[in-house]
């Protein structure tokens, strides 16, 4: 009886991997549809045929595009497919238990590097669909609330370490606009800024210590 339960666990924890990595490979084609032909177009049928998955498949996993999306944009965000809020995770936690100013904005200038590096294509791709998709204009406004209210976190901490020569709204709007996916992509991609170039703009510059310098 022992060595059957056993038996049963092993077999659900397979089937949990595979169904696991079928959900990122779905993903990962819904998201290079999504950049290349923009989300409005792209169907279901479209990203069970680039996945090579049965469409019955997608469906019974998903449910509908809307819910292949939110996978697309959580991987995009936390770099995987855990189910941990990107607040919780230990980097964020860590950054912001960082007791000097300058080294807690510098670790979450790295980490918006590394987030905006993977978000900013998809996000540019619910923004230029917004105005004529209601699914993609409201991920795109579920994903702005959270990203304000993440990042008002760090304006929070430095104001309740009287750390902050502005008020805490005010940083908080500063730290917003700055760690955007659009001001990231205005230096990245109209710029030519590398992606070093644009964290060092969300890193409070030492004194005598020169701004980036733009690559030609």
């Amino acid at each position: 009886m022992e060595e059957a339960v056993k038996s049963r666990r092993y077999d659900n924890s397979r089937r949990q991997a595979r169904v696991r990595a079928t959900r990122a490979q779905v993903a990962a084609a819904a998201q290079r549809l999504f950049t290349e032909r923009g989300y409005p177009v792209t169907t279901i049928e479209a990203i069970a045929e680039e996945s090579d998955t049965p469409i019955a498949t997608v469906y019974r996993l998903f449910g509908s595009k809307r819910g292949i999306l939110n996978l697309v944009v959580d991987i995009a965000f936390g770099g995987d497919d855990e189910p941990i809020a990107f607040a919780d995770r230990p980097a964020v936690r860590s950054a912001l238990a960082e007791p000097d100013s300058r080294r807690l904005l510098a670790a979450f200038a790295h980490l918006a590097r590394e987030l905006l590096g993977r978000s900013a294509p998809i996000l540019h791709v619910l923004r230029t669909a917004a105005d004529v998709d209601p699914e993609a204009a409201g991920m795109l406004a579920v994903t702005a609330s959270q990203r304000f209210t993440g990042q008002s976190r760090i304006a929070r901490t430095l104001a309740e370490r009287q750390q902050l020569a502005v008020t805490e709204a005010d940083a908080a709007d500063l730290i917003y606009t700055l760690m955007s996916p659009e001001v990231y992509r205005i230096l990245t991609i109209e710029r030519h800024w590398s992606a070093d170039q644009a964290q060092l703009l969300e890193r409070p510059h030492q004194p005598g210590r020169p701004g980036p310098a733009r690559t030609s």
